[in-house]
Protein backbone atom coordinates (compact mmCIF):
# COMPACT_ATOMS: atom_id res chain seq x y z
CA UNK A 1 0.00 0.00 0.00
CA UNK A 2 1.63 3.51 -0.90
CA UNK A 3 2.27 6.00 1.37
CA UNK A 4 -0.32 8.84 1.07
CA UNK A 5 -2.23 11.93 2.88
CA UNK A 6 -5.30 13.36 2.25
CA UNK A 7 -7.40 16.74 2.20
CA UNK A 8 -10.70 17.06 1.32
CA UNK A 9 -13.53 18.26 2.37
CA UNK A 10 -16.55 16.11 1.10
CA UNK A 11 -17.85 12.77 2.78
CA UNK A 12 -15.22 10.32 3.11
CA UNK A 13 -14.24 10.34 -0.51
CA UNK A 14 -11.03 8.92 -1.69
CA UNK A 15 -7.62 10.79 -0.84
CA UNK A 16 -6.01 12.96 -2.19
CA UNK A 17 -2.12 14.21 -2.08
CA UNK A 18 -1.54 16.74 0.78
CA UNK A 19 0.29 17.79 3.61
CA UNK A 20 -0.66 15.49 6.42
CA UNK A 21 -1.71 16.36 9.87
CA UNK A 22 1.36 14.66 11.76
CA UNK A 23 3.51 15.92 9.42
CA UNK A 24 6.61 17.99 10.72
CA UNK A 25 6.50 21.79 9.70
CA UNK A 26 7.78 22.72 6.51
CA UNK A 27 11.21 23.04 5.73
CA UNK A 28 13.74 24.07 3.48
CA UNK A 29 14.21 21.14 0.80
CA UNK A 30 16.94 18.87 1.69
CA UNK A 31 19.38 17.68 -0.94
CA UNK A 32 17.73 14.94 -2.87
CA UNK A 33 20.73 11.59 -1.59
CA UNK A 34 21.92 8.76 -4.42
CA UNK A 35 20.32 6.37 -4.99
CA UNK A 36 20.81 3.33 -3.42
CA UNK A 37 19.81 -0.54 -4.02
CA UNK A 38 17.97 -0.17 -0.93
CA UNK A 39 16.19 3.27 -1.47
CA UNK A 40 14.86 2.41 -4.79
CA UNK A 41 13.48 -1.30 -4.21
CA UNK A 42 9.96 -0.07 -3.22
CA UNK A 43 8.16 0.93 0.37
CA UNK A 44 9.82 -1.38 2.38
CA UNK A 45 13.56 -1.02 1.07
CA UNK A 46 13.48 3.06 2.26
CA UNK A 47 14.40 1.95 5.85
CA UNK A 48 17.66 1.56 6.55
CA UNK A 49 19.12 4.21 5.29
CA UNK A 50 20.90 7.21 6.66
CA UNK A 51 18.35 9.76 7.36
CA UNK A 52 15.84 6.98 8.73
CA UNK A 53 18.93 6.56 12.01
CA UNK A 54 18.67 10.38 11.85
CA UNK A 55 15.07 11.01 12.74
CA UNK A 56 14.78 7.58 14.85
CA UNK A 57 18.05 9.06 17.13
CA UNK A 58 15.84 12.42 17.16
CA UNK A 59 12.62 11.00 17.85
CA UNK A 60 15.05 8.88 20.93
CA UNK A 61 16.24 12.11 21.95
CA UNK A 62 13.18 14.07 22.22
CA UNK A 63 11.34 11.40 24.27
CA UNK A 64 13.79 11.16 26.78
CA UNK A 65 13.36 15.14 27.43
CA UNK A 66 9.88 14.93 27.73
CA UNK A 67 10.65 11.76 30.70
CA UNK A 68 11.44 8.11 28.93
CA UNK A 69 13.88 6.56 30.68
CA UNK A 70 16.90 6.46 28.30
CA UNK A 71 18.24 3.31 27.59
CA UNK A 72 19.81 0.64 24.58
CA UNK A 73 16.05 -1.03 25.10
CA UNK A 74 13.91 1.81 23.66
CA UNK A 75 16.41 3.25 21.37
CA UNK A 76 16.61 -0.48 19.88
CA UNK A 77 12.65 -0.67 19.26
CA UNK A 78 12.36 2.93 17.90
CA UNK A 79 15.22 1.36 15.13
CA UNK A 80 13.04 -1.68 15.00
CA UNK A 81 9.62 0.42 14.42
CA UNK A 82 11.62 2.73 11.94
CA UNK A 83 13.13 -0.54 9.94
CA UNK A 84 9.39 -1.94 9.19
CA UNK A 85 8.11 1.34 7.88
CA UNK A 86 8.91 3.10 4.62
CA UNK A 87 11.06 6.25 4.04
CA UNK A 88 7.41 8.36 3.88
CA UNK A 89 6.71 7.60 7.07
CA UNK A 90 9.85 8.79 8.82
CA UNK A 91 9.44 12.04 6.42
CA UNK A 92 6.02 12.23 8.14
CA UNK A 93 6.98 11.93 11.49
CA UNK A 94 6.63 15.60 13.50
CA UNK A 95 9.83 15.09 16.27
CA UNK A 96 7.63 18.22 18.43
CA UNK A 97 5.09 15.00 18.42
CA UNK A 98 7.52 12.04 19.39
CA UNK A 99 5.02 10.08 21.16
CA UNK A 100 2.85 9.64 18.16
CA UNK A 101 5.80 7.04 17.39
CA UNK A 102 5.24 5.13 20.57
CA UNK A 103 1.31 5.74 19.96
CA UNK A 104 1.79 3.91 16.39
CA UNK A 105 4.07 1.46 18.08
CA UNK A 106 1.54 0.17 20.10
CA UNK A 107 -1.36 -0.35 17.84
CA UNK A 108 0.87 -2.12 15.10
CA UNK A 109 1.66 -4.22 18.03
CA UNK A 110 -2.14 -5.00 19.02
CA UNK A 111 -2.61 -6.02 15.21
CA UNK A 112 -0.58 -8.75 15.53
CA UNK A 113 -3.24 -10.46 17.38
CA UNK A 114 -5.60 -12.07 14.86
CA UNK A 115 -8.79 -11.29 17.05
CA UNK A 116 -8.06 -7.74 17.41
CA UNK A 117 -7.62 -6.87 13.85
CA UNK A 118 -8.30 -4.30 12.55
CA UNK A 119 -6.52 -3.13 15.82
CA UNK A 120 -7.60 1.17 16.07
CA UNK A 121 -7.22 3.51 18.60
CA UNK A 122 -9.08 6.81 18.84
CA UNK A 123 -8.48 10.64 20.29
CA UNK A 124 -9.28 14.11 19.78
CA UNK A 125 -7.01 16.69 18.16
CA UNK A 126 -8.55 20.28 18.49
CA UNK A 127 -11.34 22.20 18.29
CA UNK A 128 -11.56 24.21 15.01
CA UNK A 129 -13.81 27.49 13.99
CA UNK A 130 -15.89 27.39 10.94
CA UNK A 131 -17.56 30.31 9.70
CA UNK A 132 -21.04 29.68 8.97
CA UNK A 133 -23.49 31.44 6.50
CA UNK A 134 -27.08 32.35 7.60
CA UNK A 135 -29.72 34.08 5.39
CA UNK A 136 -32.26 35.77 7.35
CA UNK A 137 -35.39 38.24 6.27
CA UNK A 138 -34.88 41.47 7.24
CA UNK A 139 -35.90 45.64 6.74
CA UNK A 140 -33.66 45.10 3.59
CA UNK A 141 -36.50 43.73 1.67
CA UNK A 142 -38.47 46.91 2.30
CA UNK A 143 -39.11 48.95 -0.85
CA UNK A 144 -35.88 51.26 -1.87
CA UNK A 145 -33.46 49.43 0.50
CA UNK A 146 -30.13 48.27 -1.11
CA UNK A 147 -29.84 44.40 -1.59
CA UNK A 148 -26.53 44.99 -0.59
CA UNK A 149 -27.78 45.49 3.17
CA UNK A 150 -26.79 42.86 5.68
CA UNK A 151 -28.63 40.07 4.52
CA UNK A 152 -26.80 37.20 4.94
CA UNK A 153 -24.65 37.41 8.29
CA UNK A 154 -21.91 34.69 9.37
CA UNK A 155 -21.85 32.82 12.65
CA UNK A 156 -19.12 31.24 14.06
CA UNK A 157 -19.29 27.16 15.23
CA UNK A 158 -16.53 24.97 15.99
CA UNK A 159 -16.28 20.90 14.49
CA UNK A 160 -13.99 18.56 16.86
CA UNK A 161 -11.24 16.77 14.61
CA UNK A 162 -10.35 13.44 15.90
CA UNK A 163 -7.43 11.00 14.54
CA UNK A 164 -8.40 7.26 13.79
CA UNK A 165 -5.50 5.17 13.64
CA UNK A 166 -5.96 1.66 12.04
CA UNK A 167 -3.04 -1.48 12.08
CA UNK A 168 -4.52 -5.03 10.13
CA UNK A 169 -2.71 -7.33 7.58
CA UNK A 170 -2.21 -5.48 4.31
CA UNK A 171 -3.95 -6.15 1.35
CA UNK A 172 -5.43 -5.04 -2.12
CA UNK A 173 -8.53 -2.67 -1.59
CA UNK A 174 -7.76 -2.10 2.56
CA UNK A 175 -7.81 2.10 1.66
CA UNK A 176 -11.52 1.59 0.14
CA UNK A 177 -12.15 -0.66 2.99
CA UNK A 178 -11.20 2.18 5.78
CA UNK A 179 -12.70 4.69 4.19
CA UNK A 180 -16.05 2.89 3.51
CA UNK A 181 -15.92 2.20 7.55
CA UNK A 182 -15.95 5.89 8.45
CA UNK A 183 -18.16 7.03 5.82
CA UNK A 184 -20.45 4.16 7.18
CA UNK A 185 -20.36 6.22 10.55
CA UNK A 186 -21.18 9.67 9.02
CA UNK A 187 -17.42 10.95 9.45
CA UNK A 188 -15.37 13.25 6.46
CA UNK A 189 -11.61 11.92 6.05
CA UNK A 190 -9.73 15.42 6.12
CA UNK A 191 -6.26 13.94 5.90
CA UNK A 192 -4.96 10.08 5.15
CA UNK A 193 -1.65 8.70 6.15
CA UNK A 194 -1.11 5.44 4.84
CA UNK A 195 1.91 3.13 5.05
CA UNK A 196 2.42 -0.61 4.27
CA UNK A 197 5.43 -2.53 6.70
CA UNK A 198 8.00 -4.95 5.44
CA UNK A 199 6.64 -7.98 6.75
CA UNK A 200 3.27 -7.07 5.74
CA UNK A 201 0.51 -5.13 8.22
CA UNK A 202 -0.47 -1.64 7.25
CA UNK A 203 -0.71 1.58 9.64
CA UNK A 204 -3.10 4.11 8.59
CA UNK A 205 -3.76 7.11 10.19
CA UNK A 206 -6.93 9.31 9.41
CA UNK A 207 -7.94 12.68 10.34
CA UNK A 208 -11.33 13.09 10.57
CA UNK A 209 -14.37 15.31 11.38
CA UNK A 210 -18.01 14.63 12.16
CA UNK A 211 -18.33 13.13 15.68
CA UNK A 212 -19.79 16.51 17.75
CA UNK A 213 -18.13 15.39 20.68
CA UNK A 214 -14.35 15.50 22.01
CA UNK A 215 -14.88 12.86 24.17
CA UNK A 216 -14.31 9.85 22.22
CA UNK A 217 -15.50 6.51 23.97
CA UNK A 218 -18.62 7.04 21.48
CA UNK A 219 -16.46 7.16 19.15
CA UNK A 220 -14.56 3.89 20.01
CA UNK A 221 -17.86 2.19 20.06
CA UNK A 222 -19.15 3.70 16.92
CA UNK A 223 -16.56 2.28 15.43
CA UNK A 224 -16.57 -1.19 16.72
CA UNK A 225 -20.35 -1.67 16.28
CA UNK A 226 -19.04 -0.15 12.37
CA UNK A 227 -16.74 -3.01 12.17
CA UNK A 228 -18.89 -6.05 13.23
CA UNK A 229 -21.41 -4.79 10.74
CA UNK A 230 -18.99 -4.93 8.34
CA UNK A 231 -17.28 -8.02 9.52
CA UNK A 232 -17.41 -10.37 6.44
CA UNK A 233 -15.25 -7.36 4.79
CA UNK A 234 -12.09 -8.75 6.95
CA UNK A 235 -13.03 -12.13 7.37
CA UNK A 236 -13.73 -12.88 3.35
CA UNK A 237 -17.11 -14.06 4.26
CA UNK A 238 -19.79 -12.14 2.28
CA UNK A 239 -22.67 -13.96 4.79
CA UNK A 240 -21.49 -11.52 7.74
CA UNK A 241 -22.17 -8.72 6.94
CA UNK A 242 -25.34 -9.37 5.28
CA UNK A 243 -26.92 -10.97 8.21
CA UNK A 244 -26.23 -8.16 9.96
CA UNK A 245 -28.72 -5.10 9.90
CA UNK A 246 -29.41 -1.83 11.53
CA UNK A 247 -32.70 -1.60 13.55
CA UNK A 248 -34.15 1.14 10.77
CA UNK A 249 -34.12 1.68 7.58
CA UNK A 250 -32.55 4.30 4.92
CA UNK A 251 -35.59 6.54 4.74
CA UNK A 252 -35.30 6.68 8.80
CA UNK A 253 -31.64 8.76 8.35
CA UNK A 254 -32.82 12.28 8.25
CA UNK A 255 -32.13 15.49 10.01
CA UNK A 256 -34.23 18.83 10.70
CA UNK A 257 -31.17 20.49 11.86
CA UNK A 258 -27.51 22.28 10.79
CA UNK A 259 -24.90 20.10 12.69
CA UNK A 260 -22.55 22.41 12.34
CA UNK A 261 -24.55 24.95 14.50
CA UNK A 262 -24.48 22.68 17.65
CA UNK A 263 -22.18 22.50 20.32
CA UNK A 264 -21.95 20.03 23.26
CA UNK A 265 -20.80 21.41 26.33
CA UNK A 266 -20.81 19.32 28.86
CA UNK A 267 -22.88 15.89 29.91
CA UNK A 268 -25.63 16.62 32.88
CA UNK A 269 -27.32 13.08 32.77
CA UNK A 270 -26.88 9.41 31.74
CA UNK A 271 -29.52 6.49 31.11
CA UNK A 272 -29.29 3.26 30.01
CA UNK A 273 -29.70 4.41 26.37
CA UNK A 274 -28.25 7.82 25.86
CA UNK A 275 -26.93 10.73 27.63
CA UNK A 276 -27.87 14.00 28.12
CA UNK A 277 -25.92 17.10 27.43
CA UNK A 278 -26.06 20.71 27.96
CA UNK A 279 -25.35 22.83 24.38
CA UNK A 280 -25.89 25.35 22.13
CA UNK A 281 -27.69 25.71 18.78
CA UNK A 282 -27.03 28.85 16.40
CA UNK A 283 -26.22 30.29 19.69
CA UNK A 284 -29.12 29.18 21.67
CA UNK A 285 -28.85 27.11 24.55
CA UNK A 286 -29.98 23.70 24.12
CA UNK A 287 -30.69 20.30 25.80
CA UNK A 288 -29.59 17.54 23.87
CA UNK A 289 -30.46 14.39 24.41
CA UNK A 290 -28.08 11.80 22.45
CA UNK A 291 -28.99 8.13 21.86
CA UNK A 292 -25.42 6.06 22.14
CA UNK A 293 -25.13 3.37 18.70
CA UNK A 294 -23.91 0.72 21.01
CA UNK A 295 -27.54 0.52 22.65
CA UNK A 296 -28.91 1.08 19.13
CA UNK A 297 -31.00 -2.22 19.09
CA UNK A 298 -35.17 -2.02 17.54
CA UNK A 299 -36.86 -0.94 21.05
CA UNK A 300 -34.43 1.51 21.21
CA UNK A 301 -34.94 2.86 17.88
CA UNK A 302 -38.81 2.94 17.62
CA UNK A 303 -38.98 4.28 21.00
CA UNK A 304 -36.51 7.21 19.94
CA UNK A 305 -38.28 7.49 16.68
CA UNK A 306 -41.70 7.75 18.30
CA UNK A 307 -40.38 10.42 20.52
CA UNK A 308 -39.37 12.65 17.46
CA UNK A 309 -42.64 11.96 16.25
CA UNK A 310 -44.31 13.34 19.18
CA UNK A 311 -42.38 16.36 20.09
CA UNK A 312 -43.05 17.33 16.66
CA UNK A 313 -46.66 17.24 17.36
CA UNK A 314 -46.89 19.85 20.12
CA UNK A 315 -46.17 23.41 20.11
CA UNK A 316 -47.57 25.05 23.47
CA UNK A 317 -46.15 27.98 25.66
CA UNK A 318 -46.60 25.73 28.63
CA UNK A 319 -44.70 22.69 26.91
CA UNK A 320 -40.34 22.37 26.82
CA UNK A 321 -39.95 23.56 22.88
CA UNK A 322 -38.50 21.13 20.37
CA UNK A 323 -35.84 22.76 18.58
CA UNK A 324 -34.84 19.69 16.24
CA UNK A 325 -33.49 16.28 15.93
CA UNK A 326 -30.81 14.18 14.12
CA UNK A 327 -31.13 10.73 12.95
CA UNK A 328 -28.17 10.22 10.83
CA UNK A 329 -25.92 7.42 11.46
CA UNK A 330 -23.47 8.07 13.90
CA UNK A 331 -25.58 11.30 15.05
CA UNK A 332 -28.63 10.49 16.74
CA UNK A 333 -30.02 13.72 18.61
CA UNK A 334 -32.82 15.37 20.04
CA UNK A 335 -32.80 18.73 20.66
CA UNK A 336 -34.88 21.05 23.10
CA UNK A 337 -34.89 24.50 24.57
CA UNK A 338 -33.14 24.69 27.89
CA UNK A 339 -35.01 25.65 30.82
CA UNK A 340 -32.44 27.26 32.76
CA UNK A 341 -33.99 27.86 36.28
CA UNK A 342 -34.31 23.68 36.10
CA UNK A 343 -37.05 22.78 38.04
CA UNK A 344 -39.85 23.41 40.60
CA UNK A 345 -38.87 21.03 42.98
CA UNK A 346 -35.52 22.48 42.78
CA UNK A 347 -36.93 25.98 43.11
CA UNK A 348 -39.12 25.54 45.99
CA UNK A 349 -36.32 23.08 47.92
CA UNK A 350 -33.14 23.24 47.35
CA UNK A 351 -33.23 27.34 46.41
CA UNK A 352 -35.83 27.45 49.33
CA UNK A 353 -38.21 29.83 47.68
CA UNK A 354 -41.85 30.32 49.02
CA UNK A 355 -44.70 30.86 46.59
CA UNK A 356 -46.58 34.28 47.28
CA UNK A 357 -50.33 33.03 46.15
CA UNK A 358 -50.03 34.85 42.78
CA UNK A 359 -47.35 33.34 41.79
CA UNK A 360 -48.68 29.75 42.97
CA UNK A 361 -51.88 30.70 41.03
CA UNK A 362 -49.67 31.38 38.28
CA UNK A 363 -48.04 28.07 38.63
CA UNK A 364 -51.41 26.59 38.28
CA UNK A 365 -52.69 27.43 35.57
CA UNK A 366 -49.73 27.05 33.40
CA UNK A 367 -49.50 23.31 34.64
CA UNK A 368 -53.23 23.18 33.60
CA UNK A 369 -52.80 24.88 30.09
CA UNK A 370 -50.21 22.13 29.00
CA UNK A 371 -51.76 19.26 30.47
CA UNK A 372 -55.16 20.47 28.59
CA UNK A 373 -53.29 20.79 26.01
CA UNK A 374 -51.65 17.22 25.97
CA UNK A 375 -55.10 15.28 26.79
CA UNK A 376 -56.29 17.65 23.56
CA UNK A 377 -53.34 15.90 21.45
CA UNK A 378 -54.21 12.56 22.82
CA UNK A 379 -51.29 12.29 25.16
CA UNK A 380 -51.36 11.46 28.65
CA UNK A 381 -47.78 12.57 30.57
CA UNK A 382 -47.72 9.95 33.22
CA UNK A 383 -45.53 11.82 35.56
CA UNK A 384 -46.90 14.63 36.49
CA UNK A 385 -44.40 15.82 39.58
CA UNK A 386 -42.67 19.02 40.70
CA UNK A 387 -39.24 17.41 39.33
CA UNK A 388 -40.57 17.19 35.62
CA UNK A 389 -41.92 20.75 36.05
CA UNK A 390 -39.24 23.31 34.58
CA UNK A 391 -38.89 26.64 34.76
CA UNK A 392 -37.31 29.26 31.89
CA UNK A 393 -35.70 32.66 32.88
CA UNK A 394 -38.66 34.43 32.65
CA UNK A 395 -40.51 31.65 35.44
CA UNK A 396 -42.80 30.09 32.97
CA UNK A 397 -43.27 26.72 34.25
CA UNK A 398 -43.06 24.64 31.24
CA UNK A 399 -44.17 20.52 30.99
CA UNK A 400 -41.02 18.07 29.08
CA UNK A 401 -42.54 15.39 26.86
CA UNK A 402 -40.60 12.37 26.51
CA UNK A 403 -39.40 9.14 28.58
CA UNK A 404 -38.45 9.36 31.98
CA UNK A 405 -34.72 10.45 31.51
CA UNK A 406 -35.43 13.02 29.18
CA UNK A 407 -37.42 14.76 32.00
CA UNK A 408 -34.71 13.48 34.91
CA UNK A 409 -31.95 15.08 32.69
CA UNK A 410 -33.59 18.07 31.65
CA UNK A 411 -33.96 19.50 35.44
CA UNK A 412 -30.51 19.50 35.59
CA UNK A 413 -29.61 21.53 32.99
CA UNK A 414 -28.39 25.00 33.83
CA UNK A 415 -25.23 27.10 32.21
CA UNK A 416 -23.03 28.11 34.76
Amino acid sequence: MAAAAAAGDGGGGGPEEGVGESSSPPRDPAPAPSPSPAASGGSGGGGRGGGLRDICREVFERLVSDGHAAGSELLAQLEAHFNRLPISYKLDVNIDKAEDVLFHQKVLAEAKDPDRRPAFAVRFLRLEEVNVDETTNSDAHEEGADNDEALSTRSKTYTHIHEILFSTKDKPKLLSQLSALLSDIGLNIREAHVFSTTDGYSLDVFVVDGWPIEETDGLHKALEASILRNEGSWSGSESSASERSLPFLAQDCETDIDTRLLKIVKKVASGSCGDMFLGTYSGEEVAVKVLNPENLNQNAWSEFKQEIYMLREVDHPNIVRFIGSCTKPPQFYIITECMSRGSLFDFLHNEHNVLDLPILLKFALDVCRGMSYLHQKGIIHRDLKSANLLLDKDHVLRMPVGDWFWERGASMLRFS
